[in-house]
């Protein structure tokens, strides 16, 4: 479950980096999210997201992460405007990661097989397996909701 879930994280972080073409916000009758650069067969298109400006190119024999030279052509603007848009980027990845991670909680509710332990008396009981996986969703969660709020004041310091 971890794994999925760096997997997940990881891969929007890469797709938002770098992709430079158009996402689609799709929603399921049932309230699932799904960000996608094609079609999702059932799912109701709810919008797009705009991929970021492209980075201004650095002026000629400047190095990477260096400020530009005094009288030099790159604009003071350029730079900031630059890393406002990475940092709207990354606010939208952490919000597309923070909707499905709660979507996975919800559509985790239901025990797996092996989640349930027989009692005496008949029927089942939740057992700890179920507790562990709701409480790696919830900590998935946490995570999401933290970067969400790492990235919005990194976004906001960019302003």
């Amino acid at each position: 479950m971890r794994s999925a879930l760096l997997l997940l994280f990881g891969g929007l972080a890469v797709a938002a980096a770098v992709s430079a073409q158009t996402v689609y916000r799709y929603v399921f009758p049932d309230g699932r999210v799904v960000y996608s650069d094609a079609p999702v067969p059932g799912a109701k298109l709810q919008g797009t997201l705009a991929p970021p400006p492209p980075a201004a190119p650095a002026p000629e024999g400047a190095r990477p992460g260096s400020a530009p030279a005094q009288g030099g052509s790159a604009s003071p603007g350029a730079d900031r405007t630059a890393r406002l848009a990475a940092a709207t980027a990354e606010v939208s990845a952490a919000e597309a990661a923070l909707e499905n991670a709660r979507a996975a909680q919800i559509n985790g509710k239901e025990p797996l097989p092996g989640e349930t332990t027989g009692i005496a008396k008949g029927g089942t009981r939740l057992n700890e397996a179920y507790w562990e996986r709701q409480e790696q969703l919830q900590k998935a969660i946490d995570a999401a909701q933290a970067r969400l709020e790492r990235a919005v004041a990194a976004r906001n310091a960019a302003r």
